[in-house]
């Protein structure tokens, strides 16, 4: 076991104080303060982004035509209200066009708490005949309920016409074994570690509930020796938080295979990054790619932002670029978080950020 502890420590130290030929600085964030943020292109040919922050008890939109330059349309959904089911903690909006109207999914907590949980976080879906609004909940209650808190909803529309929802349990009542949580004991650090697990699953055309049984599709390694459990461990193994996190996906597909970006580590720390996993199918199973992670801070470069992450990824126009859109924190925003985008592309089976 000593020998495990020192090579897990001697790995850290290494990892920590390297830096990947692949990933330079990023770029200066645009004049937006959003978390989760996410960028819809619609059919009007305008783009909208909707993110966490900015309107008490609901969400915001910025509009652009360039994606450099966006005007702020003000507050587009409002909760916590009598008729709405959602109470609190109101996060990771993502608007969808179907059928000529706009639906967004988002993360808030349930009013129907009858176990008082601290964490009561819940996935449900507005409309909205235009992407500016005002959004109104489909239901008076969250669009289905697995037991446990879940958070950060994402859809995917596949070929064949079914549509799909990718969310994560959230690390509330969740301690999970694994090498890491042992390390984390042998050192006095933590007595157990929580986990947050992305999950998948077929939801109604109507998004009026979901079809089957989630399915878990990625959680962090159990193991010190899986490439991705450096990474993937950093706010634990930094001492930050007894906590470790798969959240925040998005998923494309290309050429026959789906590729979902996620996010780990806390979201309040420096420690944020991203990273993805492929699949030939829409419900897994899943590989991380050996290339993780995809962002990550810059510090250690000589760059100012740290906690990257929760991205969203849109397209210009014409369908031919990849734009990576997440936030991150700057030297001079301190804790605030701001949005960032990049080019990205998908490339001989490739995901890159910044090509």
């Amino acid at each position: 076991m000593k020998l495990i502890l020192y090579t897990w420590s001697t790995i850290i130290l290494c990892l920590f104080a390297s830096c990947s030929p692949n990933k330079g600085l990023h770029p200066s964030p645009i004049d937006v303060k959003f978390g989760d943020p996410y960028v819809l292109l619609a059919s009007d040919g305008h783009y909208y982004m909707y993110g966490t922050g900015g309107v008490k008890n609901g969400f915001g939109c910025y509009k652009s035509d360039d994606l450099k330059n966006w005007e702020y349309l003000g507050a587009v959904y409002q909760g916590n209200t009598p008729e709405s089911w959602a109470k609190a903690n109101f996060w990771a909006p993502e608007v969808y066009e179907k059928d000529g109207r706009f639906y967004m999914f988002f993360s808030a907590d349930w009013k129907e708490n009858p176990n008082n949980e601290r964490e009561n976080f819940h996935i449900g879906v507005a409309v909205s005949d235009s992407p500016a609004g005002p959004f109104k909940e489909i239901s008076d209650r969250p669009l289905f309920s697995p037991g446990y808190p879940a958070i950060d909803g994402n859809v995917l529309f596949d070929k064949d016409g079914r549509c799909y929802l990718y969310f994560s349990r959230c690390c509330y009542k969740h301690p999970v074994e694994s090498e890491v949580a042992e390390w984390a004991r042998e050192k006095g650090m933590f007595d157990e570690i929580e986990e947050s697990w992305i999950y998948g699953v077929e939801i109604k055309p109507d998004f009026s509930g979901i079809i089957g049984e989630p399915v878990l599709l990625l959680c962090p390694p159990s193991k010190m020796s899986d490439k991705q459990a450096e990474w993937e461990s950093r706010s634990v193994t930094s001492g930050e938080v007894n906590r470790r996190w798969t959240e925040g996906s998005f998923i494309i597909e290309r050429d026959g295979t789906y590729y979902m970006m996620y996010s780990a580590n806390f979201f309040g720390g420096e420690n944020y990054a991203v990273g993805y996993a492929t699949s030939d199918s829409p419900l897994g199973p899943f590989v991380k790619s050996a290339d993780n992670p995809v962002l990550e801070k810059d510090t250690e470069r000589g760059g100012v932002v740290t906690g990257v992450g929760h991205n969203s990824i849109t397209w210009s126009r014409d369908g031919k670029q990849l734009y990576c859109v997440y936030h991150g924190r700057t030297a001079a925003t301190g804790n605030e978080r701001v949005v960032f985008i990049e080019k990205m592309e998908i490339k001989d089976g490739k995901l890159k950020v910044q090509p």
